[in-house]
């Protein structure tokens, strides 16, 4: 056994292609060196809070027992539409917590993950946000001082772009189109109220993000512990909080906070 824990997300390091990391307890898995051999991962049947560390039957919202979904801060509904941030009203189920994620500098920006998409995320989360949700390119539309102004821009932004990933077209490594992101900028900028476009970001530089794939799968086959135990075969790659299987078979750790697992290299 190569190692074994509560895993969280995957780490990221902005390199040419990513290096991943896997989390699992007081322990890291350097995931890219798993790439081409075949691994088994075990579901033990253990889920443990990501908040509080409780044992848990159901995970809920990416790895929170259900106190922590009503509880915790990191749980918050803002976390997911920002726009909803009192924070600078000083209001938030954590003040503390609130001056350290809501409090500061937020980027709105606009990325490639299948399709052309808008989004926020905090300033020192760059690129780690766009590593995660498997974009090929960023860039970075505006620069504003709280979460709740960088989400008033998203949504309004909302009428023109997506603001989801489609995570079948990102793993498959397709494109709706080529995206000119220095023009797609300045329309997103044309298109704000006067008011909004105050906060422009006058940095144009393209993120280019490559991760460590030697194949994408024709067909994607989504697998979850909450139907096998196990996972067994050659990793193709990684893209996104995925792991890509040979067959087709994909796993998102994101979903799988928590989870206490074994991870094996098979003989």
């Amino acid at each position: 056994m190569l190692a074994s824990g509560n895993i969280l997300k995957m780490r990221a390091e902005y390199a040419d292609p990513v290096n991943y990391f896997l989390p699992l307890s007081e322990t890291e898995l350097p995931m890219n060196d798993l790439i081409g051999k075949s691994i088994s991962l075990k579901f033990t049947g253990q889920i443990n809070c990501i908040s509080c560390g409780k044992r848990t039957k159901t995970s809920f919202g990416q790895g929170f027992c259900y106190n922590c979904l009503q509880t915790a801060p990191e749980a918050s509904e803002t976390v997911m539409r920002p726009e909803l941030s009192k924070a600078h009203l000083g209001i938030a189920r954590d003040m503390d917590w609130a001056r350290e994620h809501d409090l500061i500098d937020h980027f709105v920006y606009l990325a490639v993950s299948g399709e052309l998409k808008v989004g926020v995320t905090r300033h020192h989360q760059v690129p780690t946000r766009w590593i995660d949700q498997g974009a090929s390119e960023a860039i970075i539309l505006a620069r504003t001082p709280n979460r709740h102004i960088s989400g008033v821009i998203e949504v309004y932004l909302k009428n023109f772009f997506s603001d989801k990933t489609n995570w079948r077209s990102m793993l498959q490594d397709k494109n709706v189109s080529n995206y000119n992101l220095q023009e797609e900028k300045v329309n997103a900028y044309q298109l704000l109220p006067a008011e909004l476009q105050q906060y422009l970001h006058a940095d144009n530089f393209i993120w280019q993000i490559r991760y460590p794939v030697s194949s994408f799968p024709e067909k994607v086959i989504i697998f979850s512990f909450d139907k096998d135990p196990v996972i067994s075969g050659i990793l193709k790659g990684i893209k996104g909080q995925y792991l890509i299987f040979m067959d087709g078979r994909v796993f998102n750790i994101r979903k799988h906070n928590g989870y206490r697992l074994e991870v094996s290299l098979n003989d």
